[in-house]
């Protein structure tokens, strides 16, 4: 079951995601998540409280997915090009909402986001000993994740210039690997 916290903060992120930052006044924000300003105002004080929410809530999503990938039986660099593929995730959502507020200058934002990319990075290089390579490997992830964004409402699956072949891309993985390990 949502609590109304919760449900505030899907409102929230849903209006960054749909309709920008400049659209999240907190009226906005209470008739979205169908309650009133005062319930809105008992769980987040003002706009700044509910960015802190929202950040800690990007911080909690992006601790379970470290974990997963710390955890992949494949490695933890094929896990993030696999997942690089996902859209629409709670983590996902999440993710792109702070993204927006990002846009919008917001430096919490922004910190936010690269420390998830950095302990992301980490983790790669952690595996694969190279940093240029675990680089190359982020970035891969990065155009995995905005080609999907671009195709997850469409239909053109057979369309050479749409989404890539993942598992050609973890053979790619594995080539860098090997060059690592010489």
């Amino acid at each position: 079951m949502t609590t109304a916290r919760e449900g505030l903060l899907d409102a929230f992120e849903g209006m960054l995601i749909d309709e920008g930052e400049r659209s999240t006044t907190l009226d906005a924000v209470a008739a979205r998540a169908q309650v009133s300003k005062g319930g809105l105002l008992y769980h987040f004080a003002s706009k700044s409280a509910l960015v802190d929410g929202l950040l800690e809530r990007l911080h909690e999503r992006a601790e379970l997915d470290v974990a997963e990938m710390e955890g992949a039986p494949e490695g933890a660099a094929a896990h993030y090009v696999t997942t690089s593929a996902e859209v629409g995730t709670p983590f996902d959502q999440t993710f792109l909402a702070v993204f927006r507020l990002s846009l919008s200058a917001e430096p919490r934002a922004t910190e936010a986001i690269q420390r998830i990319r950095t302990r992301w990075l980490e983790l790669i290089e952690d595996e694969i000993g190279d940093r240029d390579v675990s680089l190359a490997v982020l970035l891969m992830g990065d155009g995995l994740y905005y080609n999907a964004s671009l195709t997850a409402d469409t239909d053109n699956a057979d369309d050479p210039s749409g989404f890539p072949d993942i598992d050609a891309l973890l053979r790619t993985l594995e080539l860098l690997r090997s060059s690592v390990r010489g």
